[in-house]
This record gives C-alpha cells, sequence and structure tokens, in this order.
C-alpha cells in the first residue's frame, strides 16, 4: 500500500463516520427536545388530532431511510459511492437548515418539520447506503473490521448522544436542535467533495424501476401500518383490527412478494438475491435484522422507564426528565464506544464469528439482568447492566459489519451496504411497534382498574376518574416520554381546579403517579425483555452459522482473470 492511499483511507474514515455520526445523532435528537419543539410552535402532541405530527416527527427520518438505503447504494455502484454519498451531504446539509427556519405555527409548522425531516431522511440515507462500500474500497480486508467498527459503532452511539444533545440544546431555543447540523454538515460537505476518491467501475447497468417502486410502497405501507397500529382505534387500545392497518400491512407484504418476483427476472435488479447465496452475507444480514428487533425499541423503554416512573420518584419534575433520561443513559453510549472498535480490530484477526455471536449472547444476558431489577431500582446496577448490553451491542456490531462487507464482490458492496441497513432500519422500526404493543398490553390489563381507584381516593369524582383510567395507556405513555405531568394530562385543569390544594399537589407530585403505574408498567416491561432475549438468542443462532472467517476476493488482483470467493476457515459459501 503506498504513502498516499494510506493517509486516504483515514481520511475516508474520518469523512464517513462524521457524517454517519451526524445523521444518527439527527435520528434521536428530537426524541428529547420534542416538548420543546411543540412548545415552539405552539400545538399539543397530545390531542387525538394531532398524533399524525407526533408519530411521524419521531418516525419519518428513520422509514424513509430504511426505504432509500438499497436503491441508493445500488445507484452507488452504477454511478459511483462516492458521488453519491457527497450528493448525501449536501441534501443533509441543506434540508437541516430548512427545517431550523420554519416560520408558521400550529399544524402549518407541525406539517413544515414532518416534509423537511422526510428530505432530511434521504440524505442520510444517501450517507448510511455508501459509507460502508466507500470504506470497504479505501481499506485492506486485514483492517476493514476495525474502520467499519469503528464507523458502525459511531454510529449507534450518535442515536444515543442525541438524546443529551436535544436534551441541552432544546430548552435554549428549539430550532437549534436542527441548525446544530447545519456548520457541520457543510464542513463535512466540503471535505467530501476535496478530498474523497471514487473507484472506477463499469456503469454498464440500468436503474430497476418496477422493482424501486414495488420496494419502496410495500416497505412504506407495511412500516405505516406498523406506526398505526399503536393507536388506539375505536374503543380498542391498539389499531392492529383497524380496516386502514390491515390493508396497509397486507398491501404492503403484497407489494414486496410481487417486488420478489420482478427481481428473479429482472436483467438489472435492484436487490441483489443471488447474494443470499453467500452464507457470511446471510447470515450476517439476518442477525442484523434480529440485533435489530431486539434492541430497537429498547431507547424508548428505557427512556419512559426512566422519565415515567424513576427520574420522578428520585426528585425531579416531570419537565426536567427528558435530559436527565438522556444522562443516565451514557453508560450504554461509553459501552458501544469501548467495544465496537476493539472487536472490530479483534475480528480483523480472528473472524466475525466468535465476536458477533458472543455479542448477542451476552445481551441476552443483559436483558435478562434488567428484568431481575426492581423498578424503582439503584442506579449503579442499572448503569452497570446499561453498560454490559452497550458492550455487548458494541461486540456485535462491528464484527457484524465487517463480515457482511467481506463477503460481498466489490461491483455489489453498494447495494449490499444499502441491503443490509435496511434490515437494520426495516428492524428497529418492526421492534418499537412491538415493543410498545406488548408494553400496552401489559398496562392494559391493570392500569385502568390501579388508576381509577388511585383517582377516586384522592377526592377526584368517580365520573372524571372513569374516564381518565379509560384512555389509552399510549396516551400516558406518550405523556410520560414527553416530559409531561401524565396525571396533569388525564384529568385536565378543569377537573384538577375543583380539587382542594393538598389532593391536586399529590396528584400532579413526583410520587404518585410513578408509583400507581409501577406495577402496570413492570408486567409491559418484562414482556418486551422476554421478546428482546429470544431475538438475541435467534440472532445469536444466526450469526454462528456464518462460518469462518470469509473474505471475497478478485481473481484479477491476483493476476488472473474472472472473479470468485476466498473461503478461509472454512465458510461455506456460493459465488453469486
Amino acid at each position: 500500500m503506498t504513502a498516499s492511499s494510506d493517509r486516504y483511507k483515514w481520511v475516508a474514515l474520518s469523512n464517513t463516520t462524521l457524517g454517519v455520526l451526524m445523521a444518527t445523532i439527527d435520528l434521536s435528537i428530537m426524541l428529547i427536545a420534542l416538548p420543546d419543539i411543540f412548545r415552539g410552535i405552539r400545538i399539543d402532541p397530545l390531542l387525538p388530532s394531532n398524533s399524525f405530527y407526533l408519530l411521524w416527527m419521531i418516525l419519518s427520518f428513520m422509514v424513509v431511510t430504511s426505504v432509500l438505503v438499497v436503491s441508493l447504494g445500488r445507484l452507488g455502484d452504477m454511478f459511483g459511492r462516492v458521488r453519491m454519498y457527497n450528493l448525501g451531504f449536501a441534501v443533509y446539509t441543506f434540508f437541516s437548515l430548512l427545517l431550523s427556519i420554519t416560520w408558521m405555527s400550529g399544524t402549518g409548522a407541525a406539517l413544515w418539520l414532518v416534509i423537511m425531516r422526510i428530505f432530511q431522511g434521504v440524505g442520510s440515507a444517501f450517507l448510511m447506503a455508501n459509507s460502508s462500500a466507500i470504506l470497504t474500497d479505501a481499506f485492506p480486508e486485514d483492517q476493514r473490521g476495525m474502520a467499519l467498527g469503528i464507523n458502525q459503532v459511531a454510529g449507534i452511539s450518535g442515536s444515543f448522544i442525541g438524546l443529551v444533545l436535544g436534551g441541552l440544546l432544546g430548552p435554549i431555543q428549539w430550532r437549534l436542535i436542527f441548525l446544530v447540523s447545519v456548520p457541520i454538515g457543510l464542513f463535512g460537505t466540503i471535505w467530501a467533495y476535496r478530498k474523497l476518491r471514487e473507484v472506477p467501475r463499469k456503469r454498464d447497468t440500468h436503474i430497476d424501476w418496477p422493482g424501486n417502486v414495488t420496494f419502496a410502497l410495500g416497505l412504506v405501507a407495511v412500516m405505516a401500518g406498523i406506526t398505526y397500529g399503536i393507536q388506539p382505534y375505536g374503543h380498542s387500545t391498539m389499531g392492529w383490527t383497524s380496516p386502514t392497518v390491515l390493508s396497509m400491512l397486507s398491501g404492503g407484504v403484497v407489494l414486496l412478494l410481487a417486488f420478489c418476483l420482478i427481481e428473479i427476472r429482472s436483467p438489472d435488479p435492484m436487490f441483489r438475491l443471488p447474494l443470499f447465496r453467500i452464507r457470511a452475507f446471510t447470515s450476517g444480514s439476518l442477525s442484523s435484522l434480529l440485533a435489530a428487533i431486539g434492541r430497537g425499541g429498547l431507547m424508548f423503554m428505557l427512556i419512559i422507564w426512566l422519565q415515567g416512573i424513576w427520574l420522578p420518584l428520585h426528585g425531579y419534575d416531570f419537565a426536567r426528565t427528558p435530559l436527565w433520561a438522556g444522562i443516565y443513559m451514557l453508560p450504554l453510549t461509553a459501552g458501544f464506544l469501548v467495544a465496537g472498535p476493539l472487536s472490530g480490530i479483534l475480528s480483523d484477526h480472528f473472524g466475525s464469528r466468535p465476536f458477533a455471536t458472543g455479542g448477542m449472547l451476552a445481551a441476552a444476558i443483559s436483558f435478562a439482568l434488567l428484568e431481575l431489577l426492581p423498578v424503582n431500582f439503584g442506579y449503579p446496577a442499572f448503569a452497570s447492566l446499561l453498560l454490559l448490553n452497550g458492550l455487548a451491542m458494541g461486540a456485535f456490531a462491528a464484527p457484524n459489519r465487517a463480515g457482511v462487507m467481506n463477503s460481498l464482490p466489490p461491483q455489489h458492496r453498494g447495494v449490499g451496504s444499502g441491503m443490509n441497513s435496511t434490515f437494520q432500519n426495516s428492524g428497529q422500526v418492526l421492534s418499537i411497534g412491538i415493543f410498545f404493543t406488548l408494553m400496552i398490553v401489559g398496562l392494559s390489563a391493570t392500569l385502568p382498574s390501579a388508576l381509577f381507584h388511585g383517582l377516586v381516593s384522592h377526592g377526584v369524582p368517580a365520573a372524571a376518574a372513569h374516564k381518565a383510567a379509560g384512555l389509552p395507556p399510549v396516551s400516558t405513555l406518550f405523556a410520560a416520554f414527553l416530559g409531561y405531568s401524565p396525571v396533569t394530562h388525564l384529568l385536565g385543569p378543569s377537573v384538577l381546579a375543583h380539587l382542594p390544594a393538598g389532593q391536586r399537589a399529590v396528584l400532579t407530585g413526583r410520587s404518585f403517579f410513578p408509583s400507581l403505574i409501577t406495577g402496570p408498567f413492570r408486567n409491559g416491561l418484562h414482556a418486551a425483555f422476554d421478546f428482546s432475549i429470544i431475538a438475541c438468542l435467534v440472532a445469536a443462532g444466526a450469526s454462528w452459522l456464518r462460518g469462518g472467517k470469509f473474505v471475497y476476493q478478485d481473481r484479477a488482483e491476483a493476476g488472473t482473470s474472472g472473479a470468485q470467493p476466498v473461503e478461509l476457515a472454512g465458510a461455506a459459501t456460493l459465488e453469486p
């Protein structure tokens, strides 16, 4: 390797890591700052008529990224990965600026933010689809685990760093949570256009329009169905029986099946189905999906646990809980940052299987230990288990991504990276729907009765208590998630105003609601953790099936014609 190429690989790593970190910080930065955003644009997100804006401000970015990464990775293979990546940096920066300059208020401002957030997600998809392929092109095979590990863990850690950053910037000025990306994005865009180098490749393929359209429509329909499935429908606590949700889910599945048929027959398919003949790629992608399903809803459950119960019981006002929830979750980020690069370096020498498989087993153990904690836990034990979970997930993420990318033929690294990212991002959305469903089922069994009797015992009229107890649990969860006083939201100011001052102080204080919800919350939380344990164990099994260390190499590099996969340590694979 020449000195020039040696310098270039660090430039590529630095720039792509900055891009992925920025994108994933913005994935979560809104979660903590949502109360400040809604106050800034003067809209009540808990009104049923405004639930659209609440859900899609949270999920639109993730849904768009999941849908587009395969297509944009394929475009990178066709027209240049660096070109597509650079365009993504520019698009991302431009729409971050537009998000910060909203001049409207009310629903108009909320709709503007949702639309701009969608286009910001497009820029993010360009970055995520091509960053791993750029690194795989730039680094030799014995250093890819380290490089992809740093890049992957920076991305995962960014989602937790965003929680703290949103909590710090939101109270100062809500526009800052979007504006902070603009100078970083401008620097990254100029740097990328000046320093990143394109790897020459043939352009003898065409865009698979039927495949792109059916895949996008199908995946959007499925994800939208999952999103609306956790909302109330009629007299039901959730919307899984809603005709709209059922139509979205069934229609999406039909479109995705049609997409598979199209790809089998397409001369230039968008989704390279023959890549699944490579065992290392298939096992790694399946592991990514299962790991994302197991951990994707974890952030929401931990935030609700901290904001709705633990922090108020330990003296924090509800309005202050969003920031402190992010701070108290930092051990999780620390685990990612420590384990990711280290496991990536080790996987360069020993292969991905022991670290990715071991990481998933350790993650399952961490979820089992979290179940043993009381809801009102001692923080040192909680922090230790968060650290263990972060170490486990970090140990899995970097080697798994390196194993996937090493298994791909050079001409398919962009689309292969996009396919892997689609599994990961789609798994996160699916996980959110599953976690919230399990939590709501657990709450629905006992929360209404406990809430009714608790309110009546403190002087709330039976009719008002019955009405509050009959509200969907998801409304209570979102109130706690947004840092609002749940009882104030459930009863409303008119009911509270007629109560004696002492009773009103108790009901809206820091201990009434957390104490009331502890039992019902434990039921839902344990169901969610049980699901995570199963998903992580299955992911560990899928990861083990990848075989030994495997690197795809081109015969032309060795002075022969054609291309073939090169197998190390007995990995059974087939060339696509």
